[in-house]
C-alpha cells in the first residue's frame, strides 16, 4: 500500500510539472528502465547541457547494476536535491536542472544547466596602457573567479541574491568582512530586498532600481567591467555586486573622484598620477563651461577681454546670421550626432563615416558662414576634453551639464554661469551615496589618513 501511495503521489507530482510546461517544444520527458526498474527524466534541452545529462545521468543509469546504487549515486552529487512541491521543481527545470524520478517515490533535481558565456576579453570600455587587460563576462562563476584570483582573503564574503519574478536574474553581492561599512551593507541589502521587477537583464538596469533618488543628474554607483578596479575598491571597504548574464559589476558607494581615477593612476609615479588627474578635471572644467563662456563673453561680457580678442571674435562671426547661443547649440547638438553615430554604427564603417562626415561639416559650415572659425575650434576642444574622463556614466552626465551652462549665459551673461556653477556644487554637496558624502574629492581622504594616524600613535 505504501508503494502504490507512493507512486500515485510521484505521478501526480510528474503531472502537475508537465501541465505547467506544457506547450514548451523544448521539454524533454523520458522513461529509461534497466533490469524492470524505470527512471523517468524531466528537463529542458535548451537549458541543459546534453553532455552533463549523458556522462552524468544516462551513462550511469546502465553502468550500474542496481537501482538503489544508481539512486545514491544521483543524491551523492553536490548541490542535489531531493524536491517534492511542483512550484519548486519548475522553478529549479526553468534554472537548467534536470528531475530524475524513481519507482521508490523520490524526485532528484540534478544541476545540469548550460552556460552560453564568451571567454575572458580584454576590457573595451576602460582600456588602460598598462596592467591586466582582462574583463568580466556574461557568467557569474567566472567573474567571481577574476575577483577571487586576485582576492585571496577569508574574509571577502559572497552573498547570493535573485532579482525578477520572470528573469529570476542571479546576483552576488561581495564585500570584505573586515572592512566594509556595515550601515552602508545594511542599506545596499534592502534596497536589493525593495526591488521587485519582472525583468533584470544588466547591472546597468540594477544601477537605477538601487539610486535613492528617481530624478538625478550624476551618478552615484560605478558600473565597471575591470576585475583590478572591483579589487581595489573592495580594498578600500566598498561593495561590489556582479549580475550574472551582463558583464559589468555594480561599485557602491562611490565619491566624485572615483569617476575621474583610472587604474593607470595606480600604476604611475605619484608625481605622474597627480599630474595625470589633474589633466582630467581641467578637462571637466573645459568641456562643461567652455562653451557658455564663450556665449557669455561674445553677447554680454565682451568687455572682460582684450580689444585684440574681442575684434578678433566679432570679426569671426561676421558673416554668421545668428545669435552666439543658437550657433553653439547647433554646433554641439552636430557633435553630439556624431557621437552617437560613432557607437551606434558598425565598427567597420563608424571612425570612418564620423570621420568624414566631421571634416566636411565643419569645413562646409565655415565656407557657407553659417557658423565662425572660432566656434569650430571651441567645439573640437569641448569634445576631446569629454572623452578625458575614465568613466562614461560620467562623461554622459557632463554632455547634459553643459547646455544647462548655456541656456544661464545665454540669460544672464556671466553673472549667470557663475551662479550656475554655484548651484552645480551645491547640489554636488547635498548628494549622497548609500549614505557617504558624494562630493569628496582630497579634503576628508587627508582627515581619513590623519584619523589613521592617530589611530596608530594611541595604539603604539
Amino acid at each position: 500500500m505504501a508503494d502504490s501511495k507512493q507512486q500515485a503521489s510521484k505521478g501526480n507530482t510528474i503531472s502537475c510539472v508537465k501541465e505547467q510546461l506544457a506547450k514548451m517544444s523544448d521539454l524533454e520527458h523520458q522513461t529509461l528502465g534497466f533490469h524492470g526498474q524505470k527512471v523517468q527524466f524531466i528537463y529542458l534541452t535548451s537549458l541543459c547541457d546534453s553532455k552533463i545529462v549523458n556522462r552524468s545521468l544516462i551513462a550511469p543509469l546502465y553502468e550500474m547494476g542496481d537501482d538503489k546504487e544508481y539512486e545514491l549515486y544521483i543524491a551523492s552529487f553536490p548541490g542535489c536535491q531531493q524536491l517534492e512541491a511542483p512550484p519548486q521543481i519548475v522553478a529549479k527545470l526553468l534554472q537548467g536542472c534536470a528531475a530524475l524520478a524513481f519507482d521508490s517515490g523520490n524526485l532528484y533535481l540534478f544541476d545540469a544547466a548550460r552556460v552560453e558565456a564568451s571567454g575572458v576579453a580584454p576590457a573595451e570600455s576602460e582600456t588602460i596602457v598598462q596592467g591586466p587587460s582582462d574583463s568580466f563576462n556574461e557568467s557569474l562563476d567566472v567573474s567571481l573567479n577574476l575577483i577571487r584570483r586576485r582576492y585571496q582573503s577569508a574574509s571577502l564574503k559572497s552573498e547570493a541574491r535573485t532579482i525578477g519574478a520572470q528573469s529570476k536574474t542571479k546576483l552576488a553581492v561581495i564585500y570584505d568582512e573586515d572592512r566594509v561599512d556595515h550601515n552602508v551593507l545594511k542599506e545596499l541589502m534592502a534596497r536589493l530586498d525593495n526591488i521587485n521587477i519582472d525583468i533584470l537583464q544588466g547591472a546597468a538596469e540594477l544601477d537605477r532600481y538601487l539610486a535613492s533618488t528617481k530624478f538625478r543628474l550624476f551618478p552615484t554607483t560605478i558600473l565597471t567591467e575591470r576585475p583590478d578596479r572591483a579589487v581595489f575598491n573592495l580594498s578600500e571597504g566598498k561593495v561590489i555586486i556582479l549580475v550574472d548574464t551582463t558583464g559589468y559589476a555594480v561599485i557602491v558607494p562611490v565619491i566624485f573622484n572615483d569617476f575621474f581615477t583610472a587604474m593607470d593612476d595606480k600604476l604611475q609615479v605619484t608625481l605622474v598620477g597627480w599630474f595625470l588627474k589633474g589633466i582630467r578635471y581641467l578637462g571637466l572644467v573645459l568641456t562643461t563651461v567652455l562653451p557658455a563662456i564663450y556665449v557669455a563673453f561674445s553677447s554680454y561680457n565682451s568687455e572682460v577681454w582684450k580689444i585684440q580678442i574681442a575684434l578678433l571674435v566679432a570679426g569671426s562671426r561676421a558673416t554668421v546670421p545668428y545669435p552666439s547661443f543658437v550657433e553653439v547649440i547647433l554646433m554641439l547638438l552636430m557633435m553630439e550626432f556624431l557621437t552617437e553615430a560613432s557607437l551606434r554604427l558598425p565598427k567597420a564603417i563608424g571612425s570612418t563615416a564620423t570621420t568624414v562626415g566631421g571634416l566636411i561639416l565643419g569645413t562646409a559650415a565655415t565656407e557657407a558662414g553659417l557658423v565662425s572659425n572660432i566656434m569650430i575650434i571651441l567645439v573640437s576642444v569641448v569634445a576631446i576634453s569629454n572623452f578625458v574622463i575614465p568613466l562614461n556614466m560620467m562623461g554622459f552626465t557632463v554632455r547634459v551639464i553643459k547646455y544647462a551652462l548655456i541656456v544661464v549665459a545665454t540669460l544672464y551673461g556671466l553673472l549667470g554661469i557663475i551662479c550656475g556653477c554655484l548651484v552645480l556644487v551645491m547640489y554636488l554637496t547635498s548628494l549622497r551615496s548609500f549614505g557617504k558624502p558624494y562630493f569628496r574629492i582630497f579634503v576628508l581622504d587627508r582627515l581619513k589618513l590623519g584619523r589613521t594616524s592617530m589611530g596608530e600613535k594611541n595604539n603604539g
